[in-house]
């Protein structure tokens, strides 16, 4: 699949028949990045597509190699749920985390995709983020639709992000 149109902050943006590759960056620091991939009160927050949400109490966050990661996702105006779920691979504050992604539809499936954040300082109150998901479990055009998808959860990241820096503005001190 051809590059997508750049949207705000994305570095860059590319699906293939491998995964979904986007880099991307977040006027945050790094350690608040980091902590809306990690903390389920922000990951509710930006996981998700327009129109949907995702209930706090529905994510489940055994953060360390091995533990489990739960978060049900609810679309459309009758809310469906999909479940999504999987498993902590790596995990190294601030900087990466990698995680496995089961098939929602079929969360016993040994065969899960893998989705990896790399996260680097800029300087100036920015992080870039390198993300990808790998793992051969989907067709080539599921993961332009994947990509797609990706692009409105990391548009949905970054407006948390705008408003927990505004929020911080305005508390005193």
């Amino acid at each position: 699949m051809p590059e997508q149109e750049p949207q705000e902050g994305v570095v860059t943006a590319h699906s293939s028949a491998e995964g979904v590759r986007i880099v991307r960056n977040f006027a945050a620091p790094i350690e608040t990045v980091f902590a809306c991939w990690t903390e389920p009160e922000h990951f509710a927050t930006w996981f998700g597509e327009d129109g949907s949400s995702v209930p706090v109490d529905s994510v489940s966050m055994d953060l360390r190699p091995g533990g489990a990661w739960t978060a049900t996702m609810l679309v459309g105006p009758d809310q469906m749920e999909l479940v999504f779920s999987g498993s902590y691979v790596e995990i190294d504050p601030p900087r990466r985390l990698v995680q496995t992604l089961a098939a929602p539809n079929d969360p016993d499936n040994p065969d899960v995709e893998i989705m990896s954040a790399e996260l680097a300082e800029l300087g100036d109150g920015m992080t870039q983020m390198t993300f990808s998901q790998t793992g051969g479990q989907l067709p080539a055009d599921e993961y332009s639709r994947a990509l797609r998808g990706e692009l409105v959860f990391f548009d949905r990241l970054a407006e948390h992000l705008q408003e927990l820096k505004a929020r911080h503005d305005t508390d005193p001190l």
